[in-house]
C-alpha cells in the first residue's frame, strides 16, 4: 500500500542529561544553545544541550531522518564534545537535503535549574535564528519530583513542524 506523500510531518521528542558533580571551568551549562554560567554543566557524549538536542530528534523524527543517537552517537567520535549549535546546523543541512524546512518548534525545559524565565526570548531567538522558523521555549518543575526535581539533572521535550520546502 503506498502512501500520498504529505506536504507537512511532525516529530516528537525527549532528551535528558545528568548534571556533572560540580561546577566547571572548561565546560559551561549550555541549555537552548546558551551559556549559563556558574552552573553545573550536563554530562554527555557533547555539550549536553537538553534543550537543541530535543529539538534536533523532534526533527529528525518528523522527517524520518534516524534520531540524535543514530546521527551523532557515541560511535561518531567527530561528534564528540559538538555543540547544540553544531548538531542544529547538520540536521538542517540534512533537511534541506531531504527537501523539507521548518514550520515551527516548541522546546520545553522540565528542571529546578537553570532560573530560564527571564532569558526564555534570549533562548527563542538564538533557536529560531539557527533553524529559520519560529522557535518557543517554555520551562517548567517537577515540583521536587523525580530526577529533575531532586536537581539531578534536566530534560527536554520539543515538538517540530516540518513542510515541504517547495
Amino acid at each position: 500500500m503506498s502512501h500520498t506523500p504529505l506536504p507537512f510531518r511532525i516529530g516528537n521528542a525527549l532528551d535528558i542529561h545528568a548534571f556533572a558533580s560540580e561546577v566547571s571551568d572548561t565546560k559551561p551549562l549550555m541549555v537552548a544553545c546558551l551559556e549559563w554560567p556558574g552552573e553545573t554543566p550536563l554530562l554527555g557524549h557533547s555539550d549536553g544541550d537538553v534543550a537543541a538536542h530535543a529539538a534536533c530528534d523532534a526533527l529528525l523524527g518528523a522527517a524520518g531522518l534516524g534520531d540524535m543517537g543514530t546521527v551523532f552517537g557515541t560511535d561518531r567520535p567527530e561528534w564528540s564534545g559538538a555543540s547544540g549549535e553544531a548538531f542544529l546546523r547538520e540536521v538542517m543541512r540534512m533537511l534541506n537535503e531531504a527537501g523539507w524546512k521548518v514550520g515551527n518548534i516548541h522546546v520545553q525545559v522540565i528542571g529546578n535549574r537553570p532560573r530560564m524565565k527571564a532569558r526564555l526570548p534570549e533562548a527563542e531567538e538564538r533557536l529560531s535564528a539557527l533553524v529559520d522558523a519560529p522557535v518557543s521555549v517554555s520551562a517548567t518543575t517537577t515540583d521536587g519530583l523525580g530526577f529533575t526535581g531532586r536537581g539531578e539533572g534536566l530534560a527536554a521535550q520539543a515538538t517540530a513542524l516540518i513542510v515541504r520546502a517547495d
